[in-house]
């Protein structure tokens, strides 16, 4: 009896042990993760260990290396939107940003002719305007003094010797030259001529006018020969430099007018000419810059002021998508597609003309397309944190 009753409790335990191996059996074609947190995946329902939520169950699927598939709460959250791509108009007006900078062809750099010690600096701060012709620096110079001697003496041996076989008249040229040459003006020349004495300091004034942007040298100081004592810019007209994309170069009218705008000023416009495309793009980018020559008669634009530039371009008609919709590194553009239901795959796409909130795609995509217009980041950082790598690496058009 008892052998028999043994018989059955083995019996029984075996047909519940296959019940709960079956119960817990996991099918291998779901797995349970949380809508808020992709990255949790588990083979059974539970809680997300980071916020707490209830895992949903998400079936899994073979997509290509370069597509990824959502769900339906995944999406939602991500604010995925897409829209079928169709032929639009783009172009008429390209606003750039921009910065205010000097006109470098408009600043002057006073440097010393001669060496010596800078006794005195009449203009001490940065942004000091300087007016043409006033007093700006004091030299003591062993070279220049001992040049003076020079031209004293031989005005005085012309004066004494008269006529003579010596030609003082060469010589008293040539040490009126030297004087000339570094630095001194014809006046302070004649005024030495008419004293016949000289000072061991020597006045120094400035040949142009503008705001100092740079004053490399103090007072008591050695200045070498060529050394910069300060620069000065003229600030009545400013350059408005902005970057524009090398595609959209080509729709631009680099004869017409540009107008400026300032959000540090608003309600004012200034009109300005397109002075200079740089012909080379900047290396690392697809980037060139435009400069344009902005009038500032009165001195309200200061540089380093940020701006809109307007450009007058050509009209096209050509297939458009919001420029949020294009994903760019500085080598390529790339954006994401529908292909499939929940599924998305990118592509790599030509972009030309950039106007407004519009990017014109000259390649890659064609009319009737459905592509994601809004949340393509998302897109991106949830293929690279899925499977591990940059969907835009390798690619090719």
């Amino acid at each position: 009896m008892n052998k028999y009753f043994l018989v059955f409790i083995t019996v029984l335990f075996f047909l519940f042990s296959c019940k709960g191996k079956k119960e817990t059996t996991m099918n291998k074609d779901e797995y349970y993760t949380c809508s808020m947190h992709p990255q949790i995946m588990q083979d059974k329902p539970g809680n997300c260990p980071i916020c707490h939520m209830e895992l949903i169950v998400v079936k899994k699927t073979s997509t290509a290396a370069d597509e990824i598939m959502l769900n339906d709460e995944q999406i939602r959250l991500g604010n995925i939107r897409t829209d079928t791509i169709r032929n639009g108009t783009i172009g008429d007006k390209l606003v750039l940003t921009a910065t205010l900078n000097a006109d470098e062809s408009k600043v002057s750099s006073i440097n010393a002719r001669v060496m010596g010690r800078i006794d005195k600096l009449y203009f001490k701060n940065m942004g000091d305007y300087v007016p043409k012709g006033v007093h700006l620096y004091d030299l003591y110079s062993e070279e220049l003094n001992n040049a003076k001697q020079e031209y004293i003496a031989a005005l005085e041996k012309q004066q004494s010797l008269g006529n003579s076989i010596i030609d003082f008249n060469r010589l008293l040229q040539s040490a009126k030259m030297k004087l000339l040459l570094w630095g001194m003006s014809e006046a302070q020349v004649n005024e030495l001529a008419k004293l016949k004495k000289s000072s061991p300091l020597t006045s120094f004034y400035s040949n142009a006018s503008g705001y100092i942007t740079e004053l490399p040298v103090m007072e008591g100081q050695y200045a070498s020969e060529g050394m910069t004592i300060v620069k000065l810019a003229d600030l009545s007209s400013l350059w408005a430099e902005a970057q524009v994309y090398a595609s959209q170069l080509s729709a631009v009218d680099l004869n017409g007018t540009a107008i400026i705008q300032i959000p540090d000023l608003p309600g004012k416009e200034w009109k300005g000419k397109i002075e200079f495309a740089n012909p080379e793009i900047l290396p690392g980018s697809r980037l060139n810059l435009v400069r344009v020559i902005l009038p500032n008669p009165n001195g309200i634009l200061k540089p380093g002021m940020p701006a809109y530039v307007s450009l007058k371009s050509r009209e096209l008609k050509t297939l458009t998508l919001p420029t949020d919709a294009v994903l760019r590194d500085g080598k390529m553009s790339t954006v994401w597609v529908q292909s499939g239901k929940n599924s998305y795959k990118m592509k790599m796409v030509e972009t030309g003309l950039e106007s407004g909130d519009r990017i014109e795609i000259k390649s890659g995509l064609q009319n009737g397309d459905v592509v994601v217009m809004r949340g393509a980041y998302l897109l991106h950082s949830e293929y690279v944190f899925k499977k591990g790598n940059d969907p835009m690496a390798g690619m090719k058009m």
